[in-house]
């Protein structure tokens, strides 16, 4: 239920309850859009920092939440418009990064690095 200070975030909350959801849609996104993003290695860093089972609870729940969002089909600013599509994504991001940023350790970062790199390879051998 939305409380009164509430600002729309009600849908990436319940997305960000269904892990398995959140993993599924989050690659799918992120293959569709990783080129036009110029934040990408910091949300593959949230993803596996998320995901990590030493991460405790709290932390989990404040990157599911900005990675749910991210997924999310709707959003303040639609990802579509060029420029400025993912302006919102990265504001939520950046503010859970920052809440949470001793979590995030060198390796989930590797990890991110690693993500992406394999990803360029995989598009460079399917041009």
């Amino acid at each position: 239920m939305a409380s009164e200070h509430s600002v729309g975030f009600e849908p990436a909350e319940r997305l960000a309850q269904d892990r398995d959801s959140v993993r599924r849609r989050f690659w799918r996104k992120l293959k569709r859009v990783a080129a036009h993003l110029p934040f990408a290695e910091d949300l593959l860093a949230a993803y596996y920092c998320a995901f990590d089972h030493r991460t405790p609870r709290h932390v989990q729940a404040a990157l599911l939440g900005a990675i749910a969002y991210f997924i999310l089909p709707f959003d303040f600013v639609p990802d579509m418009l060029p420029m400025l599509g993912f302006t919102d994504d990265a504001a939520v991001l950046a503010t859970a990064l920052r809440m949470v940023a001793t979590h995030i350790t060198p390796d989930h970062r590797e990890a991110a690095r690693a993500a992406l790199k394999r990803g360029a390879e995989a598009g460079a051998s399917q041009s």
